[in-house]
């Protein structure tokens, strides 16, 4: 009888534990997808929309569904969208885009949330950044660096909001840096500025010394070394043989053309600057060549432009691919072990590969392995 009795217990427990296996198997992957859909940035939040459902095709799977809301541009319209969301029993949203909407996120301690935002600095202790942050980039660069063994690199950036996020990457990254000087962008502060960190003045005076001394000698190719100096714009070398120039667009060039006019030149002294999303004007513009930059893998966003462009008869931007990306690597998580508890997955340590390329996710901090770029002669050179 007793026998019997655990025969039947054990039947049952086996039938129970098929069952919830049933259940675990059909239940449905929520994703919260927290963008703007309303305001001046409503185009951005459509393309990621479409980014995702693209993502869903690819992965073809119906254990995902989306779910998109409102984030606007702001942090309250984040928060209410975010309280729906909890509502709804979702636990991983991929949002918001900007960093002034995380504001209030941390009341919602329910949910992760993987912002697209790349700054790092005072986050929520809930929200993770997923986007190309200044750490990811300056281990690309300190790469290159111990490859090509550059021993003096200068840092130049911007007195801009985003500088306390530079000097946080430059130590989490563990990049020698000679000096770091923060410029001014106002043209002729500027100007200055990069005077004084080259030596320009003293560089310039020591020509005109060197014109004078051979002027009054009595050396017998005295015109052949006039003419050799009057091409010269300065003498003397600079104490540094690289330069990271962490700062973009025209803000960029103004600071090469500012070491071009102090006589430091891309062509004897490696100029570094940060991930430029392939900006065209730099690949055109001659004068301010060779110049290397880290970046995501070109090859595998023109190819996720293509796809993106026949689908949806537009063109998507870099958010675009990292957003698809991200429901990749959220699946990815969930075959490896259950989404109940979101935040012990992102603190293990664990590698993705996705589109954008390797994300390294460990400690709830997630880090782009890029690649490494060169522009020359308005050609776009890979280096690794």
């Amino acid at each position: 009888m007793k026998k019997n009795f655990k025969i039947f217990i054990f039947f049952l427990i086996s039938i129970l534990l098929i069952h919830t296996n049933k259940v675990q198997a059909n239940e449905k992957i929520k994703i919260g997808l927290l963008v703007p859909l309303t305001g001046s940035n409503k185009e951005l939040g459509n393309l990621i929309i479409k980014s995702t459902k693209m993502a869903l095709q690819n992965i073809g799977t119906t254990k995902i569904e989306i779910y998109p809301k409102d984030s606007g541009s702001n942090a309250n319209q984040a928060l209410k969208s975010a309280i729906e969301f909890r509502e709804m029993g979702i636990n991983i949203v991929i949002g918001p885009v900007f960093y002034q909407s995380l504001d209030f996120l941390e009341e919602i301690k329910e949910i992760t949330f993987l912002s697209l935002t790349n700054k790092v600095i005072d986050l929520p202790i809930n929200v993770i950044s997923t986007g190309v942050n200044a750490t990811s980039q300056l281990k690309a660069l300190k790469k290159f660096i111990e490859l090509n063994k550059i021993n003096k690199t200068i840092f130049l950036t911007p007195n801009a909001d985003y500088m306390p996020e530079i000097k946080a990457a430059i130590k989490q990254a563990k990049i020698k840096i000679f000096k770091h000087h923060i410029y001014d962008r106002e043209p002729t502060k500027l100007t200055a500025q990069i005077e004084k960190i080259t030596n320009y003045k003293i560089r310039k005076q020591n020509l005109k010394d060197e014109i004078k001394r051979v002027e009054n000698s009595d050396l017998i190719d005295k015109d052949k070394q006039l003419e050799k100096l009057e091409k010269k714009y300065t003498i003397g070398n600079v104490n540094f043989d690289s330069v990271i120039i962490s700062d973009f667009d025209e803000s960029l060039k103004s600071v090469i053309t500012s070491l071009l006019y102090t006589d430091v030149s891309p062509k004897n002294k490696y100029i570094m600057t940060f991930n430029q999303w392939f900006d065209k004007s730099i690949i055109i513009e001659n004068n301010i060549q060779p110049i290397y930059f880290p970046s995501i893998n070109k090859k595998n966003l023109d190819d996720f432009k293509k796809k993106f462009l026949n689908e949806f008869n537009e063109n998507p931007n870099h958010l675009s691919l990292l957003s698809y990306d991200l429901v990749g690597l959220i699946y990815y998580l969930s075959l490896k072990s259950e989404l109940t508890d979101i935040n012990k997955l992102f603190k293990r340590k664990n590698s993705f590969k996705g589109k954008i390329g390797i994300f390294d996710i460990e400690n709830n901090k997630i880090y782009h392995r890029l690649n490494l770029y060169k522009v020359q002669n308005g050609k776009l050179i890979e280096i690794f």
